[in-house]
Protein backbone atom coordinates (compact mmCIF):
# COMPACT_ATOMS: atom_id res chain seq x y z
CA UNK A 1 0.00 0.00 0.00
CA UNK A 2 2.79 2.49 0.58
CA UNK A 3 4.38 1.71 -2.51
CA UNK A 4 1.33 2.30 -4.58
CA UNK A 5 0.80 5.69 -2.43
CA UNK A 6 4.28 6.84 -3.27
CA UNK A 7 3.67 5.76 -7.20
CA UNK A 8 0.42 8.33 -6.64
CA UNK A 9 2.26 10.80 -5.04
CA UNK A 10 5.01 10.44 -8.16
CA UNK A 11 2.30 11.02 -10.69
CA UNK A 12 1.17 14.44 -8.99
CA UNK A 13 4.37 15.63 -9.00
CA UNK A 14 5.19 14.83 -12.92
CA UNK A 15 2.27 16.20 -13.21
CA UNK A 16 3.25 19.64 -11.61
CA UNK A 17 0.48 20.16 -9.32
CA UNK A 18 3.31 19.97 -6.37
CA UNK A 19 6.95 20.04 -6.26
CA UNK A 20 9.46 17.55 -4.87
CA UNK A 21 10.62 19.99 -2.10
CA UNK A 22 6.83 20.47 -1.30
CA UNK A 23 6.62 17.03 -0.98
CA UNK A 24 9.68 16.21 1.39
CA UNK A 25 8.57 19.41 3.60
CA UNK A 26 5.42 17.77 4.22
CA UNK A 27 6.91 14.04 4.83
CA UNK A 28 8.79 15.24 7.35
CA UNK A 29 6.11 16.56 9.39
CA UNK A 30 4.71 12.69 9.62
CA UNK A 31 5.82 10.48 11.88
CA UNK A 32 7.76 7.42 10.36
CA UNK A 33 4.76 5.11 10.50
CA UNK A 34 2.56 7.53 9.10
CA UNK A 35 4.12 7.12 5.26
CA UNK A 36 0.58 5.80 4.34
CA UNK A 37 -1.10 9.16 4.64
CA UNK A 38 1.34 11.53 3.11
CA UNK A 39 -1.34 12.33 0.11
CA UNK A 40 -3.70 12.89 2.97
CA UNK A 41 -1.12 15.48 4.62
CA UNK A 42 -0.94 16.82 0.91
CA UNK A 43 -4.32 17.51 0.49
CA UNK A 44 -5.13 18.99 4.06
CA UNK A 45 -2.12 21.48 3.79
CA UNK A 46 -4.01 22.27 0.89
CA UNK A 47 -1.15 22.08 -1.56
CA UNK A 48 -3.34 19.90 -4.20
CA UNK A 49 -6.92 18.80 -4.12
CA UNK A 50 -8.96 15.39 -4.02
CA UNK A 51 -10.65 16.40 -7.44
CA UNK A 52 -6.86 17.11 -8.88
CA UNK A 53 -6.16 13.93 -7.79
CA UNK A 54 -8.75 12.21 -9.03
CA UNK A 55 -8.40 13.61 -12.67
CA UNK A 56 -4.70 12.71 -12.57
CA UNK A 57 -5.45 9.56 -11.96
CA UNK A 58 -8.32 8.99 -14.17
CA UNK A 59 -5.46 9.91 -17.10
CA UNK A 60 -2.98 7.72 -15.86
CA UNK A 61 -4.62 4.63 -15.64
CA UNK A 62 -7.77 5.28 -17.94
CA UNK A 63 -10.64 4.99 -16.44
CA UNK A 64 -13.78 6.81 -16.15
CA UNK A 65 -14.73 9.64 -13.18
CA UNK A 66 -18.07 9.48 -11.64
CA UNK A 67 -19.43 12.64 -9.56
CA UNK A 68 -21.65 11.01 -6.74
CA UNK A 69 -23.20 13.33 -5.62
CA UNK A 70 -24.52 14.18 -9.02
CA UNK A 71 -24.82 10.85 -10.57
CA UNK A 72 -28.54 9.30 -10.21
CA UNK A 73 -27.67 5.65 -8.32
CA UNK A 74 -29.24 2.88 -9.61
CA UNK A 75 -31.47 1.05 -6.63
CA UNK A 76 -30.76 -2.16 -8.23
CA UNK A 77 -26.92 -1.88 -7.88
CA UNK A 78 -27.31 -1.00 -4.28
CA UNK A 79 -29.77 -4.05 -3.67
CA UNK A 80 -26.54 -6.18 -5.53
CA UNK A 81 -24.23 -4.59 -2.65
CA UNK A 82 -24.54 -4.86 1.05
CA UNK A 83 -23.50 -2.11 2.91
CA UNK A 84 -20.98 -4.49 4.91
CA UNK A 85 -19.26 -4.85 1.35
CA UNK A 86 -19.39 -1.52 0.10
CA UNK A 87 -17.16 -0.75 3.07
CA UNK A 88 -14.74 -3.71 3.41
CA UNK A 89 -13.78 -2.75 -0.12
CA UNK A 90 -14.52 1.45 0.04
CA UNK A 91 -16.27 1.10 -3.00
CA UNK A 92 -20.14 2.54 -4.17
CA UNK A 93 -22.01 0.61 -6.67
CA UNK A 94 -23.66 3.11 -8.82
CA UNK A 95 -25.40 1.14 -12.00
CA UNK A 96 -25.89 -2.66 -13.11
CA UNK A 97 -26.34 -3.55 -16.60
CA UNK A 98 -27.15 -7.46 -17.29
CA UNK A 99 -24.18 -9.34 -15.58
CA UNK A 100 -21.57 -6.05 -15.44
CA UNK A 101 -21.35 -4.19 -12.05
CA UNK A 102 -20.48 -0.47 -11.87
CA UNK A 103 -18.33 0.92 -8.87
CA UNK A 104 -16.95 3.79 -8.00
CA UNK A 105 -13.00 3.34 -6.10
CA UNK A 106 -10.77 5.57 -5.27
CA UNK A 107 -7.56 3.69 -5.75
CA UNK A 108 -7.00 2.32 -9.01
CA UNK A 109 -4.17 0.52 -7.87
CA UNK A 110 -6.07 -1.69 -5.29
CA UNK A 111 -6.88 -3.98 -8.23
CA UNK A 112 -6.92 -7.10 -5.69
CA UNK A 113 -10.07 -5.43 -3.75
CA UNK A 114 -12.03 -5.18 -7.43
CA UNK A 115 -11.07 -9.15 -8.40
CA UNK A 116 -12.60 -10.22 -4.75
CA UNK A 117 -16.02 -8.08 -5.02
CA UNK A 118 -16.22 -9.57 -8.08
CA UNK A 119 -15.97 -13.20 -7.15
CA UNK A 120 -18.31 -12.94 -4.09
CA UNK A 121 -20.72 -11.07 -5.83
CA UNK A 122 -20.37 -13.75 -9.21
CA UNK A 123 -20.31 -10.41 -11.62
CA UNK A 124 -18.28 -7.98 -13.92
CA UNK A 125 -17.18 -5.34 -11.60
CA UNK A 126 -16.23 -2.29 -13.85
CA UNK A 127 -14.60 -0.02 -11.82
CA UNK A 128 -15.05 3.85 -12.07
CA UNK A 129 -12.67 6.63 -10.30
CA UNK A 130 -14.31 8.78 -7.15
CA UNK A 131 -12.77 10.15 -4.24
CA UNK A 132 -12.33 8.33 -0.95
CA UNK A 133 -14.67 11.22 0.75
CA UNK A 134 -17.15 10.72 -1.92
CA UNK A 135 -17.41 7.12 -1.41
CA UNK A 136 -17.56 7.12 2.59
CA UNK A 137 -20.13 9.99 2.02
CA UNK A 138 -22.68 8.04 -0.45
CA UNK A 139 -22.06 4.37 1.83
CA UNK A 140 -23.65 7.29 4.64
CA UNK A 141 -26.24 8.60 2.25
CA UNK A 142 -27.59 5.81 0.26
CA UNK A 143 -27.29 2.95 3.06
CA UNK A 144 -27.14 4.71 6.31
CA UNK A 145 -24.82 4.69 9.04
CA UNK A 146 -24.92 0.95 9.75
CA UNK A 147 -24.78 1.39 13.36
CA UNK A 148 -28.72 1.73 14.56
CA UNK A 149 -31.25 -0.78 14.05
CA UNK A 150 -35.17 -1.03 15.91
CA UNK A 151 -33.33 -3.24 18.47
CA UNK A 152 -30.28 -0.83 18.60
CA UNK A 153 -32.37 1.98 19.64
CA UNK A 154 -35.14 0.56 21.98
CA UNK A 155 -32.16 -1.65 24.09
CA UNK A 156 -30.51 1.83 24.63
CA UNK A 157 -33.79 3.35 25.48
CA UNK A 158 -35.27 1.48 28.44
CA UNK A 159 -33.49 -0.75 30.62
CA UNK A 160 -35.49 -4.19 31.54
CA UNK A 161 -37.40 -3.73 34.59
CA UNK A 162 -38.71 -0.10 33.46
CA UNK A 163 -41.48 -1.58 31.49
CA UNK A 164 -44.32 -0.51 33.37
CA UNK A 165 -42.81 2.57 34.87
CA UNK A 166 -45.13 5.95 33.87
CA UNK A 167 -42.38 8.44 34.09
CA UNK A 168 -40.51 6.40 31.25
CA UNK A 169 -43.30 6.73 29.35
CA UNK A 170 -43.99 10.28 29.77
CA UNK A 171 -40.44 10.70 28.92
CA UNK A 172 -40.81 9.22 25.35
CA UNK A 173 -43.94 11.12 24.39
CA UNK A 174 -41.65 14.38 25.27
CA UNK A 175 -39.27 12.70 23.42
CA UNK A 176 -41.32 12.55 20.38
CA UNK A 177 -42.11 16.51 20.62
CA UNK A 178 -38.35 17.04 20.34
CA UNK A 179 -36.66 18.39 17.37
CA UNK A 180 -32.95 17.34 18.64
CA UNK A 181 -32.05 14.06 17.45
CA UNK A 182 -28.50 14.28 19.14
CA UNK A 183 -30.19 14.41 22.56
CA UNK A 184 -30.17 11.32 24.91
CA UNK A 185 -34.14 11.41 25.35
CA UNK A 186 -35.10 11.28 21.75
CA UNK A 187 -34.33 7.88 20.82
CA UNK A 188 -37.97 7.77 19.35
CA UNK A 189 -37.03 10.51 17.06
CA UNK A 190 -34.52 8.24 15.69
CA UNK A 191 -36.85 4.73 16.03
CA UNK A 192 -39.27 6.55 13.95
CA UNK A 193 -37.07 7.80 11.30
CA UNK A 194 -35.32 3.83 11.26
CA UNK A 195 -38.80 2.48 10.84
CA UNK A 196 -39.25 5.09 7.53
CA UNK A 197 -35.60 4.57 6.41
CA UNK A 198 -35.68 0.47 6.32
CA UNK A 199 -39.66 0.90 4.41
CA UNK A 200 -37.83 2.92 1.86
CA UNK A 201 -35.10 0.60 1.44
CA UNK A 202 -37.15 -2.52 1.38
CA UNK A 203 -39.36 -0.79 -1.31
CA UNK A 204 -42.94 -0.77 0.89
CA UNK A 205 -45.08 1.15 -0.98
CA UNK A 206 -47.27 1.87 2.88
CA UNK A 207 -46.42 1.28 6.25
CA UNK A 208 -48.95 0.45 8.99
CA UNK A 209 -48.71 1.01 12.87
CA UNK A 210 -51.51 -0.44 14.32
CA UNK A 211 -52.22 -0.75 17.92
CA UNK A 212 -53.61 -4.17 18.92
CA UNK A 213 -54.47 -5.25 22.63
CA UNK A 214 -51.48 -6.21 23.75
CA UNK A 215 -49.07 -5.28 21.03
CA UNK A 216 -47.81 -2.35 18.51
CA UNK A 217 -47.87 -4.01 14.76
CA UNK A 218 -45.87 -2.70 12.63
CA UNK A 219 -46.12 -3.95 8.34
CA UNK A 220 -44.54 -2.83 5.81
CA UNK A 221 -46.67 -3.20 2.18
CA UNK A 222 -44.10 -4.79 -0.28
CA UNK A 223 -45.28 -5.75 -3.92
CA UNK A 224 -49.09 -5.44 -2.51
CA UNK A 225 -48.15 -8.31 0.25
CA UNK A 226 -48.21 -6.76 3.77
CA UNK A 227 -44.72 -8.33 6.04
CA UNK A 228 -44.76 -7.89 9.71
CA UNK A 229 -41.33 -6.00 10.60
CA UNK A 230 -40.00 -5.82 14.45
CA UNK A 231 -42.52 -4.70 16.54
CA UNK A 232 -41.53 -1.73 19.05
CA UNK A 233 -42.83 -2.41 22.81
CA UNK A 234 -46.60 -1.63 23.35
CA UNK A 235 -45.12 1.13 25.95
CA UNK A 236 -43.82 3.04 23.21
CA UNK A 237 -46.96 3.26 21.33
CA UNK A 238 -48.48 6.65 22.59
CA UNK A 239 -44.57 8.61 22.07
CA UNK A 240 -44.27 6.97 18.38
CA UNK A 241 -47.84 8.25 17.00
CA UNK A 242 -47.24 11.33 18.83
CA UNK A 243 -44.07 11.86 16.97
CA UNK A 244 -45.39 10.91 13.50
CA UNK A 245 -48.59 13.05 14.08
CA UNK A 246 -46.05 16.05 14.83
CA UNK A 247 -44.25 15.15 11.92
CA UNK A 248 -46.82 15.62 9.85
CA UNK A 249 -48.56 18.89 11.28
CA UNK A 250 -51.60 17.01 12.80
CA UNK A 251 -53.25 17.81 16.03
CA UNK A 252 -51.69 15.57 18.85
CA UNK A 253 -54.79 16.44 21.24
CA UNK A 254 -57.37 15.16 18.61
CA UNK A 255 -57.48 11.26 18.93
CA UNK A 256 -61.42 10.94 18.26
CA UNK A 257 -61.64 12.11 14.72
CA UNK A 258 -59.55 10.87 11.67
CA UNK A 259 -57.23 13.06 10.75
CA UNK A 260 -54.75 13.19 7.62
CA UNK A 261 -51.26 15.11 7.20
CA UNK A 262 -47.93 15.17 5.01
CA UNK A 263 -44.44 14.37 5.75
CA UNK A 264 -41.56 15.53 3.58
CA UNK A 265 -38.15 14.31 4.20
CA UNK A 266 -35.20 12.92 2.03
CA UNK A 267 -33.59 9.48 1.71
CA UNK A 268 -30.43 8.08 0.25
CA UNK A 269 -30.43 11.69 -1.02
CA UNK A 270 -34.10 11.31 -2.86
CA UNK A 271 -36.41 13.56 -1.44
CA UNK A 272 -39.86 11.49 -0.15
CA UNK A 273 -42.81 12.09 0.35
CA UNK A 274 -45.28 10.28 3.05
CA UNK A 275 -48.89 10.75 3.07
CA UNK A 276 -50.22 9.71 6.68
CA UNK A 277 -53.11 8.94 7.90
CA UNK A 278 -54.58 8.66 11.56
CA UNK A 279 -57.54 6.96 12.52
CA UNK A 280 -58.98 6.22 15.57
CA UNK A 281 -58.79 2.60 16.84
CA UNK A 282 -59.97 0.39 20.16
CA UNK A 283 -56.62 0.32 21.37
CA UNK A 284 -55.53 3.61 20.01
CA UNK A 285 -55.22 5.30 16.70
CA UNK A 286 -54.36 3.30 13.66
CA UNK A 287 -51.77 5.16 11.81
CA UNK A 288 -50.95 4.14 8.01
CA UNK A 289 -48.16 6.28 5.49
CA UNK A 290 -48.09 5.98 2.14
CA UNK A 291 -44.76 6.24 0.80
CA UNK A 292 -44.64 8.58 -2.38
CA UNK A 293 -41.77 8.49 -4.15
CA UNK A 294 -41.96 10.41 -7.28
CA UNK A 295 -39.22 8.28 -9.36
CA UNK A 296 -41.69 5.42 -9.63
CA UNK A 297 -43.95 7.26 -11.40
CA UNK A 298 -41.77 8.59 -14.13
CA UNK A 299 -42.67 5.71 -15.99
CA UNK A 300 -42.79 4.89 -19.49
CA UNK A 301 -45.81 2.19 -21.03
CA UNK A 302 -43.64 -0.51 -21.42
CA UNK A 303 -42.50 -0.16 -18.02
CA UNK A 304 -46.18 -0.33 -16.68
CA UNK A 305 -46.57 -3.97 -18.32
CA UNK A 306 -47.82 -3.43 -21.55
CA UNK A 307 -47.22 -5.39 -24.63
CA UNK A 308 -46.56 -3.85 -27.66
CA UNK A 309 -50.16 -4.68 -28.93
CA UNK A 310 -51.74 -3.06 -26.26
CA UNK A 311 -49.28 -0.54 -25.86
CA UNK A 312 -49.69 0.23 -29.40
CA UNK A 313 -53.93 0.15 -29.18
CA UNK A 314 -53.56 2.55 -25.85
CA UNK A 315 -50.91 4.90 -27.32
CA UNK A 316 -53.45 5.57 -30.09
CA UNK A 317 -56.40 5.67 -27.92
CA UNK A 318 -54.71 8.97 -25.71
CA UNK A 319 -53.44 10.85 -28.18
CA UNK A 320 -57.01 11.60 -29.72
CA UNK A 321 -57.92 15.18 -29.83
CA UNK A 322 -61.05 14.62 -27.86
CA UNK A 323 -63.35 12.00 -25.99
CA UNK A 324 -63.23 10.41 -22.71
CA UNK A 325 -61.05 7.56 -21.67
CA UNK A 326 -61.53 5.68 -17.75
CA UNK A 327 -59.50 3.46 -16.48
CA UNK A 328 -61.07 0.89 -13.94
CA UNK A 329 -60.25 -1.12 -11.04
CA UNK A 330 -60.24 -1.60 -7.13
CA UNK A 331 -58.09 1.26 -4.72
CA UNK A 332 -54.73 0.04 -5.18
CA UNK A 333 -54.79 -1.28 -8.58
CA UNK A 334 -52.47 1.19 -10.37
CA UNK A 335 -55.12 3.38 -11.82
CA UNK A 336 -53.43 6.70 -10.92
CA UNK A 337 -50.10 5.24 -11.80
CA UNK A 338 -51.08 4.73 -15.10
CA UNK A 339 -52.67 8.02 -15.31
CA UNK A 340 -49.62 9.77 -14.81
CA UNK A 341 -47.58 7.39 -17.17
CA UNK A 342 -50.84 8.48 -20.00
CA UNK A 343 -49.61 12.46 -19.05
CA UNK A 344 -45.55 11.77 -19.40
CA UNK A 345 -46.17 10.49 -22.38
CA UNK A 346 -48.03 13.11 -23.88
CA UNK A 347 -46.57 16.13 -21.91
CA UNK A 348 -45.25 18.48 -24.51
CA UNK A 349 -44.82 22.12 -24.70
CA UNK A 350 -47.25 22.53 -27.28
CA UNK A 351 -50.25 21.29 -24.65
CA UNK A 352 -51.77 22.12 -22.17
CA UNK A 353 -52.68 19.57 -19.23
CA UNK A 354 -54.79 20.30 -16.31
CA UNK A 355 -55.42 17.91 -13.32
CA UNK A 356 -57.74 18.43 -10.74
CA UNK A 357 -56.55 15.45 -7.72
CA UNK A 358 -57.99 14.59 -3.84
CA UNK A 359 -55.08 14.68 -2.94
CA UNK A 360 -52.21 15.59 -5.26
CA UNK A 361 -49.80 12.91 -4.34
CA UNK A 362 -46.81 13.55 -6.74
CA UNK A 363 -45.85 17.02 -8.21
CA UNK A 364 -45.59 16.35 -12.62
CA UNK A 365 -43.14 19.03 -13.98
CA UNK A 366 -45.32 20.84 -16.42
CA UNK A 367 -48.39 20.17 -15.48
CA UNK A 368 -51.18 23.05 -13.30
CA UNK A 369 -52.44 20.38 -10.66
CA UNK A 370 -55.17 21.60 -8.80
CA UNK A 371 -56.36 20.02 -4.94
CA UNK A 372 -59.71 19.47 -4.26
CA UNK A 373 -60.38 21.21 -0.95
CA UNK A 374 -63.96 20.42 -0.02
CA UNK A 375 -63.94 22.40 3.15
CA UNK A 376 -63.82 25.50 1.18
CA UNK A 377 -66.15 24.35 -1.92
CA UNK A 378 -63.29 23.19 -4.26
CA UNK A 379 -64.86 20.13 -5.17
CA UNK A 380 -64.08 18.00 -8.29
CA UNK A 381 -67.61 19.74 -10.03
CA UNK A 382 -66.17 23.15 -9.09
CA UNK A 383 -62.78 22.65 -10.03
CA UNK A 384 -63.53 21.43 -13.01
CA UNK A 385 -65.78 24.18 -14.16
CA UNK A 386 -63.03 26.65 -13.53
CA UNK A 387 -59.99 24.66 -15.01
CA UNK A 388 -62.74 24.74 -18.61
CA UNK A 389 -62.28 28.67 -18.51
CA UNK A 390 -58.07 27.84 -18.12
CA UNK A 391 -58.47 26.75 -22.16
CA UNK A 392 -56.93 23.30 -21.26
CA UNK A 393 -56.19 20.42 -24.40
CA UNK A 394 -55.82 17.80 -21.92
CA UNK A 395 -58.21 17.30 -18.28
CA UNK A 396 -57.11 14.69 -16.23
CA UNK A 397 -60.06 13.93 -12.78
CA UNK A 398 -58.58 11.82 -10.17
CA UNK A 399 -62.16 10.36 -9.66
CA UNK A 400 -65.78 10.49 -10.89
CA UNK A 401 -67.91 9.90 -7.47
CA UNK A 402 -70.94 11.64 -8.92
CA UNK A 403 -73.48 12.71 -11.82
CA UNK A 404 -72.13 16.83 -11.77
CA UNK A 405 -68.36 15.62 -11.77
CA UNK A 406 -69.47 13.08 -14.72
CA UNK A 407 -71.65 15.52 -16.49
CA UNK A 408 -69.13 18.32 -16.62
CA UNK A 409 -66.31 15.97 -17.55
CA UNK A 410 -68.65 14.51 -20.39
CA UNK A 411 -69.57 18.17 -21.86
CA UNK A 412 -65.34 18.70 -21.64
CA UNK A 413 -64.96 16.11 -23.92
CA UNK A 414 -68.07 17.44 -25.94
CA UNK A 415 -66.19 20.57 -26.32
CA UNK A 416 -62.84 19.28 -27.68
CA UNK A 417 -61.22 18.45 -24.94
CA UNK A 418 -59.24 14.58 -24.31
CA UNK A 419 -60.52 14.20 -20.39
CA UNK A 420 -58.56 10.92 -18.23
CA UNK A 421 -60.06 10.01 -15.28
CA UNK A 422 -60.78 6.65 -12.89
CA UNK A 423 -64.24 4.65 -11.78
CA UNK A 424 -64.28 1.60 -9.88
CA UNK A 425 -65.85 -1.36 -11.56
CA UNK A 426 -64.54 -4.74 -11.61
CA UNK A 427 -64.25 -5.11 -15.45
CA UNK A 428 -63.49 -2.52 -18.16
CA UNK A 429 -67.10 -2.92 -19.76
CA UNK A 430 -68.70 -2.08 -16.43
CA UNK A 431 -67.98 1.44 -16.51
CA UNK A 432 -69.89 2.00 -19.47
CA UNK A 433 -73.44 0.82 -17.22
CA UNK A 434 -71.72 2.51 -13.83
CA UNK A 435 -71.81 6.21 -15.40
CA UNK A 436 -75.36 5.27 -16.59
CA UNK A 437 -75.99 4.29 -13.19
CA UNK A 438 -75.09 7.93 -12.19
CA UNK A 439 -77.52 9.44 -14.05
CA UNK A 440 -75.48 10.04 -16.92
CA UNK A 441 -77.69 9.76 -19.93
CA UNK A 442 -77.16 7.06 -22.06
CA UNK A 443 -76.99 9.16 -25.59
CA UNK A 444 -73.79 11.55 -23.96
CA UNK A 445 -72.17 8.42 -22.61
CA UNK A 446 -71.80 6.76 -26.18
CA UNK A 447 -70.82 10.13 -28.23
CA UNK A 448 -68.16 11.01 -25.47
CA UNK A 449 -66.14 8.09 -24.29
CA UNK A 450 -63.75 6.46 -26.78
CA UNK A 451 -62.17 3.67 -24.21
CA UNK A 452 -62.31 2.22 -20.80
CA UNK A 453 -59.31 0.34 -19.39
CA UNK A 454 -59.26 -2.16 -16.31
CA UNK A 455 -56.27 -3.01 -14.60
CA UNK A 456 -54.82 -5.28 -11.46
CA UNK A 457 -51.48 -5.48 -10.51
CA UNK A 458 -49.25 -8.66 -10.72
CA UNK A 459 -46.22 -9.77 -8.63
CA UNK A 460 -43.19 -9.41 -11.16
CA UNK A 461 -40.83 -12.61 -11.21
CA UNK A 462 -37.14 -11.66 -9.61
CA UNK A 463 -34.86 -11.71 -12.41
CA UNK A 464 -31.76 -12.63 -10.57
CA UNK A 465 -33.29 -15.98 -9.21
CA UNK A 466 -35.75 -17.12 -12.63
CA UNK A 467 -35.68 -20.54 -12.98
CA UNK A 468 -38.69 -23.39 -14.86
CA UNK A 469 -40.97 -24.80 -12.65
CA UNK A 470 -44.04 -26.98 -13.13
CA UNK A 471 -47.41 -25.42 -12.15
CA UNK A 472 -49.94 -27.12 -10.31
CA UNK A 473 -52.35 -29.21 -11.99
CA UNK A 474 -55.45 -27.90 -9.90
CA UNK A 475 -54.01 -24.54 -10.74
CA UNK A 476 -53.74 -25.11 -14.74
CA UNK A 477 -57.72 -26.22 -14.52
CA UNK A 478 -58.21 -22.98 -12.45
CA UNK A 479 -57.28 -20.98 -15.08
CA UNK A 480 -59.23 -23.16 -17.72
CA UNK A 481 -55.88 -24.81 -19.50
CA UNK A 482 -54.89 -27.59 -20.39
CA UNK A 483 -51.23 -29.08 -21.24
CA UNK A 484 -52.14 -27.94 -25.04
CA UNK A 485 -53.14 -24.77 -23.82
CA UNK A 486 -49.18 -24.20 -22.72
CA UNK A 487 -47.58 -25.66 -25.95
CA UNK A 488 -43.79 -25.35 -26.02
CA UNK A 489 -43.43 -22.47 -23.24
CA UNK A 490 -41.93 -22.81 -20.28
CA UNK A 491 -43.53 -21.32 -16.95
CA UNK A 492 -41.15 -19.56 -15.08
CA UNK A 493 -40.75 -18.53 -11.41
CA UNK A 494 -38.12 -16.96 -8.93
CA UNK A 495 -36.55 -19.48 -6.61
CA UNK A 496 -36.02 -16.81 -4.08
CA UNK A 497 -32.31 -14.89 -3.33
CA UNK A 498 -31.31 -11.80 -1.31
CA UNK A 499 -32.39 -9.23 -4.10
CA UNK A 500 -36.25 -10.45 -3.60
CA UNK A 501 -35.67 -10.97 0.01
CA UNK A 502 -36.36 -14.59 -0.41
CA UNK A 503 -40.37 -13.99 -2.07
CA UNK A 504 -39.33 -15.11 -5.87
CA UNK A 505 -40.92 -11.79 -6.76
CA UNK A 506 -39.55 -7.66 -7.01
CA UNK A 507 -41.86 -5.33 -8.34
CA UNK A 508 -45.51 -5.37 -9.90
CA UNK A 509 -47.06 -5.33 -13.35
CA UNK A 510 -50.54 -4.28 -14.36
CA UNK A 511 -52.66 -6.76 -16.18
CA UNK A 512 -54.88 -5.25 -18.72
CA UNK A 513 -58.39 -5.08 -20.32
CA UNK A 514 -59.01 -2.54 -23.03
CA UNK A 515 -62.58 -1.92 -24.07
CA UNK A 516 -63.00 0.05 -27.39
CA UNK A 517 -66.21 1.76 -27.92
CA UNK A 518 -66.84 1.65 -31.70
CA UNK A 519 -69.98 2.38 -33.69
CA UNK A 520 -71.56 -0.32 -33.25
CA UNK A 521 -70.98 -0.17 -29.32
CA UNK A 522 -72.01 3.46 -29.87
CA UNK A 523 -75.50 2.08 -30.94
CA UNK A 524 -76.11 -0.49 -28.07
CA UNK A 525 -75.08 2.19 -25.49
CA UNK A 526 -77.57 4.50 -26.90
CA UNK A 527 -80.08 1.30 -26.74
CA UNK A 528 -79.71 0.72 -23.21
CA UNK A 529 -77.56 -2.73 -23.29
CA UNK A 530 -76.24 -4.63 -19.65
CA UNK A 531 -72.71 -4.73 -19.19
CA UNK A 532 -73.25 -8.44 -20.01
CA UNK A 533 -74.15 -7.86 -23.58
CA UNK A 534 -71.19 -5.17 -24.13
CA UNK A 535 -68.72 -7.54 -22.43
CA UNK A 536 -70.20 -10.27 -24.89
CA UNK A 537 -70.03 -7.62 -28.05
CA UNK A 538 -65.90 -6.57 -26.36
CA UNK A 539 -64.68 -10.48 -26.84
CA UNK A 540 -66.42 -10.82 -30.29
CA UNK A 541 -64.58 -7.46 -31.45
CA UNK A 542 -60.87 -8.88 -30.12
CA UNK A 543 -60.75 -7.77 -26.30
CA UNK A 544 -58.51 -9.54 -24.25
CA UNK A 545 -59.73 -9.73 -20.73
CA UNK A 546 -57.15 -9.17 -18.01
CA UNK A 547 -56.91 -13.09 -16.99
CA UNK A 548 -56.05 -13.57 -20.98
CA UNK A 549 -53.38 -10.80 -20.35
CA UNK A 550 -52.01 -12.24 -17.23
CA UNK A 551 -51.48 -15.50 -19.10
CA UNK A 552 -49.37 -14.12 -21.79
CA UNK A 553 -47.28 -12.31 -19.51
CA UNK A 554 -47.30 -15.96 -17.14
CA UNK A 555 -46.27 -17.79 -20.36
CA UNK A 556 -43.97 -15.11 -21.29
CA UNK A 557 -42.28 -15.90 -17.74
CA UNK A 558 -42.88 -12.07 -16.47
CA UNK A 559 -44.74 -13.46 -13.62
CA UNK A 560 -46.45 -16.43 -12.16
CA UNK A 561 -49.90 -18.53 -13.10
CA UNK A 562 -50.53 -18.66 -9.65
CA UNK A 563 -50.27 -14.70 -9.46
CA UNK A 564 -53.01 -14.80 -12.03
CA UNK A 565 -55.08 -16.81 -10.63
CA UNK A 566 -55.08 -14.93 -7.12
CA UNK A 567 -55.62 -11.08 -9.00
CA UNK A 568 -58.18 -12.65 -11.92
CA UNK A 569 -61.75 -13.94 -12.18
CA UNK A 570 -62.66 -16.78 -14.56
CA UNK A 571 -63.74 -15.45 -18.18
CA UNK A 572 -66.77 -17.79 -18.71
CA UNK A 573 -69.82 -15.41 -19.44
Amino acid sequence: MVAAKDHIVQLIIEKGLVSSETVESVRKGLSEDGQSDLIDALTVTGHVNQQQIIEVLAEEFMMPVVDLEKTRVVSMALDVVPRELAARYNVFPVEIKEDTLYVAISDPLDMDGVDSLSHVLKKTVEPMLASSEEIAHAIVRYYGTGEETVETVLSNYVPEGELEDKAMQNRAVAAAHSDETDESDAPIIRLVQIIINEAFKRRASDIHLEPLEKRFRVRYRIDGVLHEVENPPKRLQLAIISRIKIMSNMSIAEKRNPQDGRIQIEIGGKPIDLRVSALPAAHGESIVMRILDKESLMLGLPELGFLNDDQGTFERLITLPDGIILVTGPTGSGKTTTLYGCLNFINHPDRKIITVEDPVEYQLTGINQVPVRAEVGMTFASALRAMLRQAPNIIMIGEIRDKETAEIAIHASLTGHMVFSTLHTNDAPSAVTRLIDIGVKPFLVSTSLRATMAQRLVRRNCVQCLEPYQADNLVIRSLQMSGSDLGNATLMKGSGCAYCSNTGYRGRMGIFEIFQIDEETQRMIYSGATAYQLRRKGRESGMRTMREDGLRKALAGSTTVEEVLSTTVSDLD
